[in-house]
């Protein structure tokens, strides 16, 4: 079991935790910290100074000796230097992350329903590296840096203090840092219990639909809370709808759908796992007459749909990232494009489309010209309904792309005339 003893910090302490070295940036390099993100890359710095090791807090300075800021270090890694202060005043130390982490829990109580939500999301909560997902009165924590892992005990025993104060007295907490990115940096994967061992089944409540999220063996942290408001806004489309819902995942749209009052509603995966708790979920919210779920490759079943004469109400494309790298976005492209010139032809003639992305590297631009681009060779027409991102509680850091991610249209669908 992983250690975890909120006695053992004191998080308003005004200690500074830097170990006073410092990252000198290269003439004209920078132009992410200039701009506002909070990256440093391993070709934009001209030299260290000082002593210190991977994983401390050091200094940032321009080439001229101008203070940057404060962050933690990691030589091995491509992103060298993660900023967590701009200000020479404001040194890192436990009373700095504590603010973070009340400013990040008195964002979420005014812009999102905080029963189960986003914490903390990395950079745009300035906590690099860093997120923590709260399902009822467990958390769930993913850590992805050295530094930010090595501050990670002082972030959650503030996360324990500030959500007691609202009277939330956290029954444990998990983590899943086991993303597959951490051996970049140097770090195992790791997975299991931080506090006292609990069910990790967890069931939570989101737009009057109930779930079972399993924080062991879900993905990432075991739910898609992004995708929060997006699930809500379908349910106007619902109502007697005939409805296909692709890469359902653990159900949320399908269910969404049934609670809205489809007639039907058929869900498909790869994942033998997500569809046995999907099934599990339908039980939950009595809806199991109304949603059918099957286990198959959503490429492979789509033309089969076509070439039986398959026509719904409502189509969902929610499929998982087709690119976490620039490298392959022509790849990605055209992943998209196909199930959406099927999934459109799936749609009966002014039903509805709801697609979408998750990728950060296919950008809003690029989507929505992929789309189009599938949409003429459907020779189908789209009329735009709505388009949204995230939830709040992922908010969007301009000047940090990485924040921006998700990308989501409802479209109506009409054949040409």
């Amino acid at each position: 079991m992983l250690s975890f003893d909120i006695k053992e910090y004191d998080i308003y302490s005004e200690k500074d935790l830097s170990a006073g070295g410092a990252a000198v940036l290269k003439k004209k390099e920078g132009r992410t910290i200039k701009s506002g993100g909070l990256w440093v890359y391993d070709n934009e710095i001209a030299e260290f100074k000082g002593a210190f090791e991977d994983g401390s807090i050091i200094a940032v300075e321009d080439f001229d000796g101008y203070f940057m800021g404060y962050g933690f270090v990691n030589r091995r890694s491509k992103i060298t230097v993660r900023l967590l202060s701009r200000r020479r005043e404001h040194p890192v130390t436990p009373a700095l992350l504590t603010q973070r982490v009340r400013d990040a829990w008195e964002y979420r109580k005014k812009v999102i329903d905080t029963s189960s939500c986003r914490l903390i999301f990395g950079e745009a909560d300035f906590l690099p590296g860093l997120t923590v997902d709260k399902y009822e009165d467990v958390l769930v924590v993913e850590s992805l840096a050295l530094g930010i892992d090595r501050l990670k005990g002082h972030i959650l025993a503030a996360l324990v203090k500030v959500l007691s104060e609202d009277g939330i007295q956290v029954r444990g907490i998990y983590e899943r840092s086991d993303a597959k990115v951490r051996e970049l940096e140097g770090l195992p994967r790791e997975k299991g219990f931080l506090t006292a061992p609990f069910d990790t089944k967890i069931q939570i409540t989101e737009n009057g639909v109930r779930y079972i999220v399993d924080i062991e063996n879900g993905q990432k942290t075991g739910f898609f809370l992004d995708q929060k408001d997006n699930r809500r806004a379908i349910h106007r489309l619902c109502g007697g709808a005939k409805v296909l819902d692709c890469f359902t995942h653990t159900g949320s749209f399908a269910l969404n759908a049934a609670v809205a009052g489809a007639a039907s509603v058929l869900a498909v995966d790869a994942s033998d796992l997500a569809v046995e708790q999907a099934r599990e979920n339908a039980r939950l919210n009595g809806v199991e007459d109304r949603v059918s779920f099957l286990c198959s490759d959503v490429f492979a079943l789509l033309p089969e749909l076509i070439s039986k004469g398959e026509q719904y109400d409502v189509v969902v494309l929610d499929p998982p990232a087709f690119t976490k790298s620039r490298n392959s976005i022509k790849a990605a492209a055209r992943g998209y494009r196909e199930i959406n010139l099927r999934g459109m032809k799936l749609v009966r003639n002014g039903g509805y489309l709801v697609t979408c992305s998750c990728s950060h590297f296919m950008d809003p631009e690029l989507f929505t010209k992929t789309i189009g681009e599938a949409a003429r060779d459907a020779h189908r027409r789209l009329r735009q309904v709505e388009f949204r991102t995230q939830a709040p509680d992922h908010p969007i850091l301009w000047s940090s792309d990485e924040s921006y991610y998700l990308k989501f249209y409802i479209f109506q669908v009409v054949e040409e005339v």
